[in-house]
């Protein structure tokens, strides 16, 4: 049974379908600030889009950033933007769609397996899914 706050799940592969779809579909990249200049960052230049990243944790320490509804509605986004959420595997994300859709979001979607996937048999991400193990476009900087 899905979450009513929220839309729910899909995976990478619908998430860019979606973003290639809909020209009116965002992502929003909830990790930290830490995570996207060391592990990366989904590239959406050929969509002609680019990610808008908004902590909704805080490096360092992991607390919740107060500020993230109001950084989110800063962006300029209607609240029937169609909104896709992304963090490292998919909990940080859910966390952030539920927020932003009891904030009066209408349309907040979770992209399950996230940027780095979940941990494979190895205890390694970015091997079993997720964006960059599903070869989806992402820069380093």
């Amino acid at each position: 049974m899905s979450n009513p706050t929220y839309r729910g799940d899909i995976d990478v592969t619908e998430a860019w379908r979606r973003l290639g779809a809909d020209p009116a579909t965002v992502l929003i990249d909830v990790r930290t600030r830490a995570e996207w200049q060391y592990v990366g960052l989904p590239d959406l230049s050929s969509l002609g889009k680019e990610v808008v990243p908004v902590e909704w944790k805080q490096f360092p320490g992991g607390t919740l950033n107060g500020g993230f509804i109001a950084e989110v509605s800063g962006r300029g986004l209607a609240t029937d933007t169609p909104i896709l959420l992304i963090c490292r595997s998919g909990q940080r994300s859910r966390d952030a769609a539920i927020a932003l859709t009891a904030a009066g979001f209408e349309d907040c979607t979770n992209v399950d397996g996230g940027f780095e996937g979940n941990l494979d048999a190895d205890g390694h991400r970015g091997t079993a899914d997720g964006w960059k193990a599903s070869g989806l476009p992402w820069r380093q900087s």
